[in-house]
């Protein structure tokens, strides 16, 4: 029964590259071979679950586990003690391995790959087999089930294939900025092979971002609503604050179970904890006192899977951040922010303020007509702190001072 599905499964992955143009064809024959390999899983997961099972045998699941290492090890040492082809297995997995080899072309690659797969195969009873699926080149495993690489299907491919599995480019819980910086970033080192130049674009993209250039779409999150009685009591979930508080307007606006909320995290006063800076992307439209916290996405968010793949090359990506120019940025609404963001009796609420906050000179303005006919030399000054306004909450292109003697 398992050979005929498995058999079935190869003949449907055969045909899905023969079909390759016709995109809607590929989609459902990729749900056949998916369909077909689940249930091959399941009749494995039936023979352990002795509880849930409608066929359960313990011995035939151990069974199964440990001649499939047994197997996997064989071939690893295998590839590893043959001299002639020059290969190091630098990852293996249930039913899969990398093979390094070191120095070689694509050309050669394919020849040994199809080489040790047939040997492998050679050493195994039937129906086991070692097929040779695919070259990567250049390729970076991060960590277990976590790799990305141009891919090579055949010999005569003359374009690569952008593959990634398990890194943010192909994970929904971040917001589609992160994928977009990420995938780019890739790319660029695989083609140019120059670091530099992924720098440049990591910190034009840092700069829009504090800028507020940046598309909000791109900033926005979206995540599952599970129904207000799946969380435990006091649980900080955005969604499930944002459907608290859409709720305390209309009883009708509570998302479906399953429905995808979205969310944005703006800028509050210092030491407010970040779920009470979440806000409908709808919200920041309506309301100008609202931004975007650049320094939440660009810390929090953008740069640590930068930083996770670019670490294996010895860069830190959180340096090409410390050098950007931080500029001052004067919001003459902070004191209408913060009722947002729940500080409420503070004595910022009641008094606005009077000087300018580049020059500091009195004014009624906002910003005095000086530093108004001078932008570009006042506009861009270097914070004197850099390490201000890092926490999450804490804003630090906000500047605000009172005259002295009010009470």
């Amino acid at each position: 029964m398992l050979e005929e599905i498995l058999n079935t499964r190869i003949m449907v992955k055969q045909s899905m590259k023969t079909y390759k143009q016709d995109k809607a064809l590929m989609k459902l024959l990729d749900a056949r071979q998916l369909g077909l390999k689940l249930i091959a899983n399941v009749t494995f997961g039936y023979t352990s679950a002795n509880y849930s099972g409608r066929m359960p045998s313990v011995e035939v699941g151990d069974s199964i586990v440990h001649k499939a290492r047994e197997t996997l090890e064989r071939a690893i040492k295998q590839v590893n003690d043959t001299k002639k082809w020059g290969a190091r297995v630098v990852y293996g997995d249930t039913d899969s391995m990398f093979v390094l080899l070191k120095g070689a072309t694509k050309e050669q690659a394919f020849r040994i790959g199809n080489e040790i797969a047939e040997a492998v195969t050679a050493t195994n009873p039937k129906p086991v087999k070692l097929k040779f699926e695919k070259v990567y080149l250049p390729c970076v495993l991060q960590t277990k089930k976590r790799y990305v690489g141009y891919m090579y299907e055949s010999l005569d491919q003359k374009e690569p294939v952008f593959d990634a599995k398990g890194i943010e480019t192909v994970r929904r819980d971040g917001c589609p900025a992160v994928s977009k910086i990420l995938e780019r970033s890739i790319k660029l080192l695989f083609e140019t092979r120059d670091i530099s130049q992924v720098k440049q674009f990591v910190q034009c993209q840092c700069l829009k971002v504090l800028d507020g250039r940046a598309s909000m779409q791109d900033l926005t999150f979206a995540k599952e609503y599970r129904g207000s009685g799946s969380y435990r009591p006091g649980a900080c979930v955005p969604a499930l604050e944002l459907t608290r508080r859409m709720l305390s307007y209309d009883r009708r606006l509570e998302p479906r179970v399953g429905e995808r909320v979205p969310y944005v995290v703006v800028y509050g006063t210092p030491g407010v904890p970040l779920i009470q800076l979440v806000r409908r992307p709808l919200d920041v439209l309506q309301d100008p006192t609202l931004r975007l916290n650049a320094t939440y996405y660009i810390t929090k968010q953008i740069l640590p899977p930068l930083a996770r793949m670019f670490q294996l090359i010895g860069v830190d990506v959180f340096s090409w951040y410390q050098e950007l120019p931080r500029v001052q940025k004067a919001s003459c609404s902070a004191a209408a922010a913060g009722d947002e963001v729940g500080r409420k009796g503070t004595i910022s609420q009641y008094f606005t303020t009077l000087h300018c906050p580049v020059c500091d000179e009195l004014t009624q303005l906002g910003v005095c007509s000086q530093c108004r006919a001078e932008p570009q030399r006042n506009g861009s000054m270097r914070d004197k702190n850099p390490a201000s306004g890092s926490s999450e909450g804490g804003n630090s292109l906000m500047s605000e001072k009172r005259p002295t003697g009010s009470s």
